[in-house]
């Protein structure tokens, strides 16, 4: 059939989707944790809103960050770094972004527009030069050594080699090596050896750098949990992520963290099922008696952990109650036992009232962390992202 053949059909008006499932984001609790990092921290602040700000919004959480008085913003890709600062508010924000191939396309434009790069390896170092080159402007670089993360980062065989090569492309004018970096693997693991030979292994990179002729403005190492935990981790910067949305990965040392988004749906439908019957796929529940039955439009491919199931519950009509069966791509059921729940009635996932369930409580059903559940939350979600929203929890 040609192609002229076709149809264009328009499509109907389908509203925002939030009659079935939203997700909530309290700006002032993101504003809130900002500063109470802030407070513990006492150096200056990348704010990481990766991942789209961790599931919340990335330019929304990059906006109330800066606001909040976070010195800086983290991402990871470059089109991430180019959203950012392409933003007239957010222009003369400093921006790094650290995940770029030595030939990807734009490399030049990212240099040009001042964002800063993390630099891993040789070969990102001469093409960040060659870039700096064709924008007519030096690259502001952040030079990683991996300190045994065994991830990003130059190896400690080739610290010194690199660091030279910096330093010599800083010399011609090409790059500015305005920071030194490393990345912690067991940070929320309080006593774990790792990180004393982590630490010691990135002083031994700074020693590195500086044998060079290198002075970096900026040495950092600090993610959330080495933030909370570790003094001696926050030099002169720290790059917290999770904590900023309101999760403490080290919570033997408190803070008062507040978490920033909401996650609710509404009952699709209810049924009152006999004693026996099998739920969901595989029939791995039964009905032990008659029960009230509903149905949430979520699932797995909206963020519902299907890792979770047998184990999850949600916050519905008054109480907490139990996730019935396998969790399906888009639709899961829950036990109502005798109570008359009708559809329309709220159901909350994530939640801000101490009556609630929390991203902690989903990675724990689902064998994970609170970051693989909020980055998780689907885009058939719909973000509300308003300043003015109304205090998170009530039900």
């Amino acid at each position: 059939m040609a192609i002229d053949n076709f149809r264009v059909l328009t499509e109907p008006e389908f509203g925002t989707m939030s009659g079935l499932a939203k997700a909530s984001a309290d700006w002032r609790r993101l504003a809130h944790n900002v500063e109470a990092l802030a407070a513990v921290a006492g150096v200056p602040m990348m704010a990481m809103v990766k991942a789209d700000g961790y599931g919340h919004g990335m330019v929304p959480a990059g906006r109330v960050a800066i606001e909040a008085g976070a010195a800086s913003l983290g991402v990871v890709t470059l089109r991430e770094a180019w959203q950012l600062k392409r933003l007239p508010d957010l222009a003369d924000t400093t921006v790094m972004a650290f995940f770029f191939a030595p030939d990807q396309p734009g490399l030049t434009e990212v240099v040009g527009a001042g964002i800063e790069l993390g630099v891993s390896s040789l070969a990102q170092l001469d093409a960040v030069a060659e870039a700096a080159d064709r924008a007519g402007v030096p690259a502001r670089i952040h030079l990683k050594g991996d300190t045994g993360m065994s991830r990003g980062g130059v190896a400690e065989h080739e610290w010194a080699f690199v660091a030279e090569a910096a330093a010599k492309h800083q010399a011609a004018g090409s790059l500015v090596v305005v920071g030194a970096w490393s990345h912690l693997a067991c940070a929320d693991e309080i006593g774990h050896p790792a990180n004393a030979q982590q630490k010691a292994a990135f002083e031994r990179f700074l020693e590195a750098v500086a044998a060079s002729g290198l002075e970096p403005e900026v040495r950092h190492l600090a993610n959330s949990a080495a933030l909370i935990a570790d003094p001696q981790t926050r030099y002169d910067m720290v790059r917290p992520g999770i904590a900023l949305y309101g999760y403490n990965p080290v919570p033997q040392f408190a803070v008062d963290l507040r978490p920033v988004i909401e996650v609710r749906s509404v009952v699709m439908s209810v049924k009152r099922l006999p004693a026996g019957s099998g739920i969901s796929y595989g029939h791995t529940v039964h009905l032990e008696r008659d029960t009230n039955v509903a149905l949430v439009p979520l699932g797995y491919a909206d963020g519902v952990p299907r890792a979770a199931s047998g184990k999850a519950e949600v916050y519905l009509a008054g109480k907490r109650r139990r996730v019935l069966g396998r969790i399906c791509m888009d639709q899961f059921m829950v036990d109502c036992g005798d109570d008359a729940v009708k559809p329309g009635e709220p159901v909350v996932l994530i939640g801000a009232g101490a009556q609630h369930l929390d991203a902690d409580d989903w990675s724990a059903w689902a064998g994970t962390i609170p970051n693989d559940v909020l980055t998780g939350i689907g885009s058939r979600v719909p973000r509300l992202w308003n300043r003015g929203l109304a205090p998170l929890g009530d039900a």
